[in-house]
């Protein structure tokens, strides 16, 4: 129980910082990718998101296959979340190594970044989802994953939109069908595009893939910890 008090205080702050705005720079930079958005084709959209959605289903699916079950199931959340820890330290190490190797290869690898990271992303998010004891099989369970990727990778409206689902995921999970994969794509490359330009620049690309898919990946951690948390908690 002092775990779980200390984990609901840690809850409260997180929150607080998940609703404060963003700052000034994000909000016009954000601003800035919305009137870019708009001058995009229609079609060009649909391509894109196609695109995208394929590519997460292609690694919500390898996902499943490479996720073990743990061989003994963590019963209080202390133990789950140690379990956790474990596991974002060794996912920000591994998407770190794949973000200098990517960033070092100039524009070519530098693209080929975006399906590797998102695939490191979604399997961390597996085996997280397993860890604190949900079956990753289910449908439900699975939407669940991709609103916790959409509420770390949002902007401000977006993300307060999607916490208050995560909030109240038991009374809302009936009513969602489909993920709005135009929204989800369009939230989360415009959330990291500007790291990723960086990425593409020579001589400098290396250092900028590792630190930022290391700080993505952290950021990543922190939200699934805390999502998960809000379940479990209720």
């Amino acid at each position: 129980m002092e775990y779980e008090d200390k984990a609901r205080a840690e809850l409260v702050q997180w929150r607080q910082k998940i609703k404060k705005r963003s700052s000034l720079i994000n909000r016009l930079s954000k601003k800035a990718q919305i009137k870019i958005n708009e001058k995009i084709p229609q079609k060009a959209h649909t391509i894109i998101t196609e695109s995208i959605k394929k590519m997460v289903q292609a690694t919500l699916v390898g996902s499943e296959y490479m996720t073990k079950s743990p061989e003994s199931s963590p019963v209080t959340l202390e133990e789950k979340e140690n379990r956790v820890k474990e596991k974002i330290d060794s996912y920000k190490r591994t998407a770190a190594v794949e973000g200098a190797g990517t960033g070092a290869g100039g524009i070519f690898l530098g693209l080929a970044d975006f399906p590797l990271l998102l695939s490191i992303k979604m399997r961390f998010l597996f085996e997280v989802a397993s860890l604190y004891g949900y079956n990753t099989k289910l449908y439900e369970e699975r939407l669940f994953i991709l609103h916790v990727f959409q509420l770390a990778f949002s902007s401000d409206k977006h993300r307060n939109e999607t916490l208050e689902l995560i909030e109240n995921w038991e009374d809302r999970k009936e009513e969602l069908t489909e993920l709005d994969w135009q929204l989800f794509q369009q939230e989360y490359r415009d959330y990291i595009d500007f790291v990723k330009m960086l990425q593409l620049i020579p001589g400098i690309g290396a250092i900028v893939g590792a630190y930022a898919n290391y700080n993505l990946l952290d950021q990543l951690g922190e939200t699934a910890i805390n999502c998960f948390r809000i379940r479990y908690l209720n």
